[in-house]
């Protein structure tokens, strides 16, 4: 690793200096590693900084070993970029509360790179679920990326729909980026980093904490240009994602429930307050000015997506509904195993249940 992120990784892992200090830091010295080789008297007269901020700079630099530190990070398979680089995320350095670091494996967003937001509530309904993966699936097919959080629910539904349309996704988790969370969420968390990237502040091994799930927020809204909320109470974390958005000057859409549902009421609270509405997935494309890619992505995707038992069972699927006694006399394997490959199908949104024990491809 050369000696400048040996010095970044330092300045990062300070206990208790936060991002807009660090920012001071660079911008006082240059560079962290210039910040590195300041006296006690010289941290003295950086602007901002108090007396507690300079004895836990002093303090770090007694007890962080770069040389061996450097080696983890690279160990752990997680790359890192910060403010001082030309390549460093142009979206978020407008950001007050910018990250001096950002930590991933996979990519990066691309600036040229059209994104969207898809979040909304952990528990969600069928309905939820659908329109988040008809949502994803339709805005890869237009060659948008998708960039939610992972969490269980439209969250992940959103990445699904993005990757079963052969298109790009992103995830910025509230703990190190070489940390799955939710731990249920291996392979989706495989699959996003294979086809997009997993993204933190955070450096590895992080360990998921309450505080830090808001604050990713603030960048999952600003990394995409628009925002959609996907069933949302009325006090939730995706209305603060809405919050984050209307302050980075991004447009927002929901996706409108029922009147008595409450899994919907931050929704409808924001179309009455003027947020976008979201009909359909074509109304939003054509809102939005979009043309679907008539690729072969789509497929592509879903053959590299299933392992083998997953894909012979898949491909007994056409236009027609098939009950649990029609697929196992195509397929050969126990009852029980065909149940749990029916239920991880449906995981990945392929197909569903739509009548008990008879399922149809999506």
């Amino acid at each position: 690793m050369e000696d400048k992120r040996k010095y970044q990784y330092w300045m990062k892992c300070i206990p208790g200096i936060g991002n807009k200090k660090l920012r001071k830091l660079v911008e006082y010295c240059g560079s962290a590693q210039e910040v590195y080789g300041l006296g006690e008297q010289e941290l003295k007269n950086v602007e901002g900084l108090r007396p507690c901020d300079v004895r836990a700079i002093l303090e770090s630099r007694e007890r962080f070993d770069p040389e061996k530190e450097a080696r983890v990070l690279e160990e752990t398979g997680v790359s890192m970029i910060t403010l001082e680089e030309e390549e460093f995320p142009e979206r978020l350095r407008h950001l007050a509360d910018c990250p001096y670091a950002l930590f991933y494996k996979g990519d990066l967003p691309k600036e040229e790179e059209k994104t969207a937001a898809i979040v909304g509530a952990r528990m969600c309904s069928s309905y939820g679920r659908a329109a988040a993966l008809d949502l994803g699936e339709k805005l890869a097919a237009c060659n948008v990326s998708v960039v939610s959080g992972m969490a269980f629910g439209i969250d992940s539904f959103g990445h699904w729909g993005a990757l079963r349309g052969g298109g790009k996704t992103y995830a910025v988790l509230g703990c190190g980026a070489d940390v799955c969370y939710p731990g249920g969420g291996r392979e989706l968390y495989e699959q996003i980093w294979k086809n997009g990237g997993i993204l933190s502040e955070y450096p590895p091994h992080t360990r998921p904490a309450a505080a830090q799930f808001p604050a990713r927020n603030r960048l999952i809204s600003a990394l995409s240009d628009v925002v959609i909320v996907v069933e949302a109470r009325k006090k939730s974390g995706s209305l603060i994602t809405a919050d984050f958005a209307l302050e980075q000057g991004k447009d927002i859409y929901a996706v409108p429930g029922r009147m008595d549902d409450v899994q919907s009421a931050g929704c409808n609270e924001l179309i009455r307050q003027g947020s976008g509405i979201i009909t359909s997935c074509e109304s939003l494309l054509e809102e939005l000015g979009l043309a679907a890619d008539k690729s072969e992505g789509k497929e592509n995707f879903i053959k590299n997506l299933l392992e083998k038992e997953e894909a012979l069972v898949y491909s007994c699927f056409d236009l027609q509904p098939k009950n649990m006694e029609e697929l196992l006399k195509e397929v050969k394997i126990p009852a029980a195993a065909m149940a749990d490959l029916l239920v991880r199908l449906q995981t990945k949104g392929l197909i569903e249940e739509y009548f008990k024990n008879h399922y149809r491809k999506k």
